[in-house]
């Protein structure tokens, strides 16, 4: 499978270098040419925390001071969805951050313009300098709709005063060696270690798609029934079934897991926080949280595995409008930013997993004198993204099985073939209904 998976993303790769040099569309319109007293101005939509949009504001202030005929405005948008919001309106930006789930979106109405010509004129080396799963994810039609600028995959967080390694090695528990990967029955027996002490709760995964996605794709389930064209979601299959069954096993637990009435009370989060649960799943926007209670000791690893090695993944990328002002200024823009020290500067507000491998694998993002000590899981967890279907909206499809994929977890008496037919059968609207079809590059 992973044979197939870099063949699938080195031909995509050939394939946005050879559409480098299709002249067949002509030669491009004449940009403007902007001066020192009157530059060039584009906008920069971008969203995120606060710490992180700062840093961004500092790479788009030096960007500025160091090209007087360019000159950049950042405007902060509330979050992912707001981007949408804003693309659509008279006034689009220049230059935008999007998240990959509206890549399909985005790209259907026309909101972006292929970038992989304009930034390979400029040496930007996609095959060794980038993740290669980042560049796949925002290739579309083979050609490369947005640079990749993050990609961070989902792992699992844990609290090493409730879980400890070699304690639980020496009362005989089942403890992985390292923090490479660990298994299914590991995952449970850490759990079970947490929820011993006093007051604790050993594991919480959020009840969505998202959630159970990375346990589905390691028993070698699918969420979907086709990575190209889905048109259900795949719970029901023999394949999803058995590794819910493993894993439900888990989360399931009063014993092991949060009840509802418990988060009702207080979220997961604020309990992990606070010492009070042994686990927690999430990206690696968590990190500057978690590192604001001191006395909160973590550590990450990564899902823990059924068969195969997999996870989701939060990937981001940086665009250019369909009409910005200038193409070659906002391409120059985009250089700029995906560069080593741009980057760097960004991840030090440590929200960031870079697309850009030399800062991935550098000090400014796995920060060793900071938590959590092992932060180069995210770089090797990367490999093990399973990119879902780009889809219309990912929102309404939690949305339309919220209900069931609720029972599943928290029913007193759980009936895995009723409940997994009525969360299949509750996607279908939202599936068949896709404008049109939706397309992967690794297919």
């Amino acid at each position: 499978m992973k044979t197939r998976a870099v063949l699938a993303c080195g031909s995509v790769l050939l394939a946005l270098l050879a559409g480098a040099c299709d002249t067949e569309t002509g030669p491009p319109e004449p940009d403007p040419t902007g001066t020192a007293k009157n530059p060039v101005k584009l906008s920069f939509l971008a969203y995120g925390p606060e710490e992180e949009v700062a840093a961004m504001q500092s790479t788009v202030d030096k960007f500025n001071n160091d090209n007087p005929t360019t000159q950049v405005k950042l405007v902060q948008a509330d979050d992912a969805d707001e981007v949408i919001d804003l693309l659509a309106s008279k006034t689009p930006p220049d230059v935008y951050l999007l998240s990959q789930r509206d890549l399909a979106e985005v790209s259907k109405q026309g909101l972006n313009q292929p970038l992989e010509e304009l930034l390979d004129s400029r040496g930007v080396d996609f095959g060794d300098f980038y993740k290669r799963d980042s560049v796949e994810a925002f290739s579309l039609d083979s050609r490369l709709q947005c640079m990749p600028y993050g990609v961070s995959p989902m792992v699992m967080y844990y609290n090493s005063d409730l879980i400890d390694w070699e304690t639980m090695k020496a009362k005989g528990l089942n403890a992985p060696a390292s923090h490479s990967a660990w298994t299914l029955d590991q995952f449970a027996d850490a759990a079970e270690f947490a929820s011993s002490r006093p007051g604790a709760k050993g594991v919480y995964i959020e009840p969505t798609l998202e959630g159970i996605a990375p346990f589905i794709y390691s028993g070698d389930g699918q969420l979907f029934d086709d990575q190209r064209e889905p048109t259900t979601l795949a719970l029901s299959e023999d394949s999803s079934r058995e590794a819910l069954v493993k894993t439900m096993d888990i989360l399931r637990s009063d014993k092991l897991t949060l009840t509802p009435r418990q988060l009702r009370k207080e979220s997961a989060l604020d309990r992990f926080k606070k010492g009070k649960l042994g686990m927690i799943a999430g990206y690696r926007n968590l990190v500057p949280e978690l590192r604001k209670t001191p006395s909160l000791n973590f550590d990450v690893m990564p899902m823990p595995v059924l068969d195969t090695n997999t996870t989701v993944g939060d990937v981001s990328g940086l665009c250019i409008s369909a009409e910005p002002k200038s193409v070659s200024a906002a391409a120059n823009f985009i250089v700029d930013m995906i560069s080593g020290e741009s980057v760097s500067r960004v991840a030090e507000a440590g929200y960031l997993v870079p697309s850009n491998n030399e800062v991935s694998e550098g000090d400014s993002f796995l920060q060793p004198d900071q938590r959590p000590a092992h932060a180069e899981v995210f770089n090797r967890s990367v490999r093990d993204i399973v990119s879902p279907p780009l889809l219309d909206s990912w929102a309404d499809l939690e949305d339309a099985v919220h209900k069931p994929l609720y029972k599943l977890f928290y029913n007193r008496v759980l009936n895995l073939e009723e409940l997994t037919d009525a969360i299949d059968e509750a996607s279908k609207p939202i599936l068949e209904n896709q404008d049109e079809p939706s397309a992967t590059s690794t297919e």
